[in-house]
């Protein structure tokens, strides 16, 4: 038995929970909040109470007590690019998120949250590689086009756990390791991993990378501006192309991995063609971030929901299997990765960062004017 850590994580109309003792989950819960109860509310920062109140009710009926943790980490988002790390939560955290001044979005009441129940425990809160976690190297961020350059978005918080569990298992040191992490859930994030920084990495967010389930990753750009200037497509339909209604269920109707298999094996060429080029894409890239790693690259890590298909990993296999070994975590391990990285700030292993609300990339100073 060892430290007991509580995690949680916000969502739109939901929040998770979950509490270990040690690298053992012991309790976990989604915690539903009224939607109606959260449009009464101007800002998402004022939707604190509230949750705070429901969660409160919901360890209640459990028997968990707040005062038996050791610490508590959350998954929080609205602050400057940092570097990965684990923070505390500061005074300048609590600023970013409570302001909403970078993003309005639930997830920046993680940090907020967790510093409610510190405050009443009088216990350490900390954040775990939150997403706003920017470790590119300055190579990696131009484009084509001056003045739009590229930025880390990607599944950070996920994409680390696995990294260091795959390094582990190689016998090796995270920040000695070189790694290619792929998530593949509704999104999809494909990172290169060197040296225990993630140097390069497809924008989840912009359209970036290969194909997703719901999203579209890249497709050329010029068709894509001709549908734009069409007058057929309002700007938040093109968005929804992108972000939530391209990839798989553009492409044959459904995200729905098993449902595509299904008619795969009913005789669907075309689901078959869908299917079979979901793999190739993400082996496609998966070759150009070993060249970003100028091929040493010590194994191929594969997570999220679709990575528990079988089949798709051996597709995924075929074209890039030969490059390093594939080492697969279907699921997703956030809160695993809260947890693992509070005990790490307990334990004095991993050295805590102070976050100073400085972004570590806003553009080069040594770029020309013209």
């Amino acid at each position: 038995m060892g430290y007991k850590i509580f995690t949680l994580s916000p969502g739109s109309t939901s929040t998770k929970l979950a509490v270990f003792d040690g690298q053992e989950r012991i309790f976990k819960a989604n915690v539903q909040h009224d939607p109606a109860k959260l449009r009464t509310f101007a800002r998402v920062s004022e939707q604190l109470p509230y949750r705070v109140e429901t969660i409160m009710e919901e360890l209640g009926k459990a028997g968990v007590s707040l005062e038996d943790m050791d610490a508590f980490a959350a998954y929080s988002g609205g602050l400057e690019s940092t570097p990965g790390g684990i923070f505390p939560v500061n005074d300048k955290i609590l600023e970013d998120c409570t302001s909403g001044r970078l993003m309005e979005h639930p997830a920046i009441l993680g940090a907020q949250i967790i510093h409610a129940f510190a405050e009443k425990t009088d216990k350490p809160a900390y954040l775990v590689n939150p997403p706003d976690v920017d470790e590119f190297e300055d190579i990696a961020r131009l484009t084509g086009i001056k003045g739009v350059y590229r930025e880390s978005h990607v599944h950070v918080l996920n994409q680390k756990e696995v990294a260091m569990r795959a390094a582990a298992g190689l016998g090796k040191k995270y920040e000695e390791s070189n790694l290619i992490v792929c998530h593949v859930g509704g999104g999809l994030s494909i990172t290169a991993q060197k040296a225990g920084k993630i140097v390069d990495g497809n924008d989840v967010l912009n359209g970036d990378g290969p194909m997703a389930p719901n999203r579209s990753g890249y497709v050329p750009v010029m068709p894509i501006v001709k549908m734009c200037y069409s007058g057929d497509y309002t700007l938040q339909e093109m968005k929804e192309k992108i972000s939530k209604t391209g990839g798989l269920i553009s492409l044959v109707g459904t995200d729905n991995m098993l449902e595509i298999k299904e008619r795969i094996a009913a005789g669907d060429k075309w689901a078959k063609l869908v299917y079979d080029n979901f793999a190739y894409q993400l082996g496609k890239y998966i070759g150009s971030y070993a060249c970003v790693l100028c091929g040493q690259v010590d194994a191929i890590v594969m997570t999220g929901g679709v990575s528990n298909d079988e089949q798709f990993i051996e597709n995924v296999k075929s074209y890039c299997g030969w490059i390093a070994p594939v080492i697969v975590y279907g699921g997703d391990f956030e809160m695993e990765a809260l947890a693992s990285g509070a005990i790490r700030a307990l334990e004095g292993t991993e050295e805590t960062k102070e976050y100073t609300g400085v972004p570590v990339w806003s553009g080069f100073d040594f770029e020309p004017e013209n």
